[in-house]
């Protein structure tokens, strides 16, 4: 491991911990020549998981891309970025439960919906609107019908 500012290898592990996940190890870095501090993640290496997407081609997943687009959902919404990267680590989770190599793309977008779900109803339709395609209002009506929020305190309800 290189210091990210200067290139040292040699470096002081200050503090390790669990990540949140529980799937891998943050350590506080402090390079032994320039000084400055920084973060590692290590995690276990895992076989690469493809998403197949409805074209038929293949894509390896990304972490960065699930949480981009979550973080697109939320906008605005004032979630906290390390709930959502949670998020993103649950669906990874989940995805590798059920497959050790390939999984369609509506299995990532339906797994990214129950997260989103739990996390913030605004987003969780915001992202159902794009991922589903919506093309009429009654979309929307029938996706918070079917999440069932028109019960919760705050929520308009549609007759």
């Amino acid at each position: 491991m290189r210091c990210p500012f200067c290139g040292n290898p040699d470096q002081k592990v200050l503090d390790s911990r669990p990540s949140i996940e529980g799937d891998a190890i943050r350590r506080r870095r402090e390079c032994a020549q320039c000084g400055r501090r920084f973060t590692t993640h290590e995690r276990a290496e895992r076989p690469r998981l493809y998403v197949v997407k409805r074209d038929k081609s293949r894509e390896e997943f990304d972490r960065e891309k699930c949480l981009h687009s979550m973080t697109v959902a939320c906008r605005k919404r004032g979630v906290p970025v390390e709930r959502l990267r949670e998020a993103v680590g649950r669906v990874e989770q989940d995805l590798y439960r059920e497959s050790d190599v390939e999984v369609p793309t509506s299995r990532v977008g339906e797994s990214v919906l129950r997260e989103l779900r739990g996390i913030d109803p605004v987003a969780f339709v915001r992202f159902a609107s794009v991922y589903r395609e919506f093309g009429t209002p009654e979309d929307f009506h029938s996706i918070i019908e079917e999440a069932d929020f028109a019960e919760q305190p705050g929520w308009l309800k549609i007759d």
